[in-house]
């Protein structure tokens, strides 16, 4: 009896930690779907951390963003319909394996300030990681330890088009939000926020009180100065940093300043203030930008030219990069600068557009889908794309759940109905039989 019981509790143990591990994996293979630049940039920064970056080839982050995602999203739809048992449940401990003292060094030494798990969508500190993986590899040890406890949700004749479909939907997500914007967008730019509004402080909110250290060097010596004890020019400049010396309120828009390149001159809330339109050509870095769409970045500047609006292309170029390019595409709009990791967060498009009207985010668009002449036939004030016009949250998740979820279901109805055909016709065939 209580042998019976306890492999009751087990069972019941496994699949609980076996339907956590699903809902994590999927959820965080998924965002990470929906912004493969995103995750991109995060790779790097851990590169950078590491200080690998230049060991690794530059198509390599975006190339283990989208595995990254796959990978994880597969993983948690496997463990969700219990199907692939022991590949699965061994892939899982290896992951949380690796990922778990990974996240332990991040808490100690801090080099990067989120994970970056969950994308933009939940941001944990690197404590709260850790605290997260050591419960998900509890979960992990004990679904690999007592996998054929794991009940499936469907039969080994429906397993594969449950393993394909999931496969050929996160790969096709994740190349849709990589050409298009992400579906899902948590960032503080997206369509229909207030800038102004992101980057205010609440009354009676205290700010978050930085540090810079300054490391000099005199006679082969180096040493850590703060502003307070700065050394005289003897010293020479070696390298900063900045250390969060007290927590404070973080406002979501932060660093966003608008330098016009040609006189220095911060253009920032003539920007933000402007009552008409004003389009913002993105690029953080125009060496590496996506020029096939010039032709029609020139119409759009001359179409905002013949009608008054302004336009400004930000990037965190050098000069060199930014005459290059006038050279390359015949750009004659005027070039500001901006800080790279605040254009990256703008815009997962390099180049990107904006639109933006008393300073909020009217609409956004990839360098695969800008608005041409065929959209562009009067002034902005009379057509849609100058509205405000973003699908909801929840209509998004209804799509998503369209393309993925219902399909899943009618498989599982599918597999269950013939299960249930097939087994009336085994019991109608022994009856048969018997007589």
């Amino acid at each position: 009896m209580e042998s019976k019981q306890s492999h009751s509790i087990v069972g019941i143990w496994t699949n609980a930690c076996r339907f956590l591990l699903a809902l994590v994996f999927i959820f965080s293979g998924f965002v990470k779907a929906v912004d493969p630049l995103g995750t991109q940039y995060k790779i790097q920064d851990y590169l950078e951390a590491f200080g690998w970056v230049a060991l690794v080839p530059a198509f390599l982050p975006f190339l283990a963003s989208v595995l990254q995602a796959m990978v994880e999203f597969c993983l948690g739809i496997y463990l969700l319909f219990g199907i692939r048992r022991r590949m699965t449940t061994l892939f899982v401990v290896v992951i949380m394996g690796v990922m778990t003292p990974l996240t332990l060094w991040l808490a100690l030494s801090n080099p990067i300030s989120d994970c970056g798990c969950f994308g933009d969508a939940v941001t944990l500190t690197n404590w709260e990681t850790f605290g997260k993986n050591v419960l998900l590899l509890i979960a992990a040890v004990s679904v690999f330890k007592w996998g054929n406890r794991i009940t499936p949700l469907v039969t080994k004749r429906f397993d594969w088009l449950v393993a394909m479909y999931a496969f050929f939907y996160i790969l096709g997500m994740t190349l849709y939000c990589y050409r298009e914007l992400p579906v899902f967008d948590f960032r503080p730019y997206r369509i229909g926020t207030d800038i102004r509004k992101g980057m205010e402080i609440p009354e009676g909110a205290k700010p978050t009180v930085y540090d810079t250290r300054f490391i000099l060097q005199k006679n082969g010596v180096e040493k850590e100065f703060t502003l307070d004890d700065y050394p005289d020019s003897t010293w020479t400049f070696v390298d900063s940093r900045t250390v969060v010396k007290e927590q404070g309120y973080e406002p979501p828009v932060r660093d966003f300043s608008i330098i016009r390149q040609e006189d220095g001159e911060d253009v920032t809330d003539e920007i933000l203030t402007d009552d008409k339109y004003t389009f913002l050509l993105v690029a953080h870095q125009l060496s590496q930008a996506d020029d096939s769409s010039i032709d029609l970045i020139n119409e759009l500047y001359d179409y905002s030219v013949e009608h008054g609006y302004q336009f400004y292309c930000l990037t965190s170029s050098p000069d060199s990069d930014i005459e290059d390019w006038q050279e390359r595409t015949g750009a004659e709009y005027p070039f500001c600068l901006m800080d790279d990791i605040t254009l990256k967060t703008m815009i997962r498009s390099n180049p990107g557009l904006m639109l933006l009207k008393n300073g909020v985010v009217i609409n956004k668009w990839s360098v695969n889908n800008l608005p041409d002449e065929y959209v562009l036939t009067d002034r902005l004030e009379n057509l849609p794309l100058a509205q405000v016009n973003e699908k909801t949250f929840s209509h998004k998740v209804v799509l998503v759940l369209a393309w993925f979820v219902f399909p899943l279901l009618f498989f599982s109805m599918v597999d269950v109905i013939w299960e249930h055909f097939h087994r009336k016709k085994k019991l109608k065939l022994k009856e048969n039989r018997t007589k």
